[in-house]
């Protein structure tokens, strides 16, 4: 009988433990520099993403690309928030452009830049980061000014929505 408690209670430690693994990997996995997480009033959305994080890849964006997956984006991001300009040159795909303050949270949305259109695109404020979506995904999901942007580019002791939550 005490082998059959002893085996129990270890298999029930064990379980607790994996439980217990699973959500501190499931936190940490909420917020990995591949992924920007977005919630607002509409609900909650998840990219995969492509860091943009210097100047090069900057400057190269989604140019030349013919095709971007429904759950797909490329994340701009700068040292330090400023008043940022994009344009389409090369870009062949029609994209969202979600502009999101030092915070994460969404300060201007710019629906269906059209490939190809040099027209400057203006963040309307400072802006740290900078998600591309398939143009029109951010109307149909209800996406808007005040959402908040959950990814490790923001400084997480001040994020309005911060990994560990």
């Amino acid at each position: 009988m005490g082998k059959r408690i002893e085996r129990a209670l270890t298999a029930r430690l064990g379980a607790v433990l994996c439980a217990l693994l699973w959500s501190v990997q499931a936190a940490t996995a909420a917020c990995s520099p591949g992924e920007v997480h977005l919630r607002g009033d509409w609900g909650q959305a998840r990219f995969t993403v492509e860091l943009a994080d210097d100047a090069d890849e900057r400057a190269q964006g989604l140019m030349h690309r013919e095709f971007l997956a429904r759950s797909a984006g490329m994340l701009f991001v700068y040292n330090a928030p400023a008043e940022l300009t994009f344009w389409m040159r090369n870009t062949l795909i029609e994209l969202d452009m979600i502009f999101a303050d030092e915070l994460g949270r969404v300060t201007h949305i710019h629906s269906r830049a059209q490939p190809l259109d040099e027209t400057l695109i203006p963040s309307k404020g400072p802006a740290l980061a900078v998600l591309e979506i398939n143009g029109g995904l951010a109307e149909a999901m209800g996406l808007d000014v005040g959402s908040e942007m959950r990814h490790p580019a923001f400084d997480q002791s001040r994020a309005a929505w911060p990994c560990s939550r």
